[in-house]
């Protein structure tokens, strides 16, 4: 499917001097960034009627201009259950289970949220990716919001691009931290392996604030909040401080038999098969009252079961 996009816009003096594809992804905060790049490297996407190039400066007064072919494979509607917490005419707040993607991709064009979204409201599929503002991996639960029309997406990005929206998750790690503190460590693709991320000196910042809300004996139930959101930051984060989370074969978190005769706990560790975060909190101003809104989805059974275990077998 194809569609003709139309867009223009006028540089405020605050972005004056900027690269240009960093100021047309706060101009156009709808679309992603290598699809604005895509735009301007095939001039459809221009300053003052004039190609340019991703890195070239702008000024303050120039005009913006977006005039594109989009071509998209079209998304299936599909009845799949959704918990909503919160839904009005300009956003749909859900709590998401554990192994539902997302997006759609590569050898995974149904049964993800987008699908569920689309049979949901179906006036969604006129909004880039159906007004998904951010994203949580696969096997994490908890909040997100979906905007339900331009404006409010457009709102909701510029919010999340400026750490005003406030995210905050809770999980279950092997260790226990001394104190609560702060990661503030640059991620980016491992090295090696490029499905996974990593802390390295060339990645993008990444400020990640923990506290420890309950110690166990060789675990801990922790909270984050996030002021970035990379790919998979909190997973990262805590392995790089050697405190994995449970369930989180990827970076660390792979099964460890607990201290002393405690099958039931070790069972429950065993099998646990995913990371043992959740997203417990969302807050942001609502695109359409201008006020401040804020969703608390309490911790998925599987996790709440854990902690009550390792509260049991503290008591030993």
């Amino acid at each position: 499917m194809t569609t003709k996009i139309k867009h223009q816009g006028i540089v405020p003096e605050d972005l004056a001097f900027d690269r240009l594809d960093q100021v047309a992804a706060v101009m156009f905060p709808q679309y992603s960034r290598s699809r604005l790049q895509t735009w301007i490297k095939a001039g459809e996407l221009r300053v003052d009627g004039r190609a340019a190039k991703p890195r070239d400066k702008v000024n303050s007064g120039d005009l913006i201009q977006i005039d594109a072919i989009a071509t998209t494979i079209e998304d299936k509607a599909e009845d799949i259950p959704l918990e909503i917490v919160f839904e009005d005419d300009a956003i749909l707040v859900i709590n998401k289970p554990a192994g539902l993607v997302v997006h759609p991709g590569a050898g995974n064009r149904e049964g993800t949220l987008l699908n569920a979204l689309l049979h949901h409201c179906p006036r969604l599929n006129e909004i880039p990716r159906a007004g998904i503002v951010h994203r949580l991996d696969k096997d994490t639960t908890g909040l997100m919001v979906v905007a339900k029309s331009l404006a409010s997406q457009t709102s909701l990005v510029v919010q999340l691009r400026a750490r005003e929206a406030k995210r905050i998750y809770h999980a279950v790690v092997y260790g226990v931290p001394h104190r609560n503190g702060s990661v503030n460590a640059a991620i980016g693709r491992h090295p090696v392996h490029r499905t996974r991320m990593a802390v390295r000196p060339d990645g993008k910042e990444a400020i990640t604030r923990y506290r420890v809300i309950q110690p166990f004996k060789v675990h801990s139930h922790m909270e984050f909040s996030l002021e970035t959101g990379r790919t998979h930051q909190i997973r990262v984060h805590m392995q790089h401080l050697g405190y994995p989370l449970v369930g989180d074969p990827v970076y660390g978190g792979h099964y460890r038999k607990p201290q002393g005769d405690r099958e039931e706990l070790a069972l429950r560790l065993r099998n646990f098969k995913r990371q043992a975060l959740h997203a417990k909190e969302l807050s942001f101003i609502h695109p359409a009252s201008d006020e401040e809104v804020k969703f608390v989805a309490e911790l998925p059974e599987d996790l709440s079961s854990l902690i009550k275990l390792l509260n049991k077998s503290k008591a030993f």
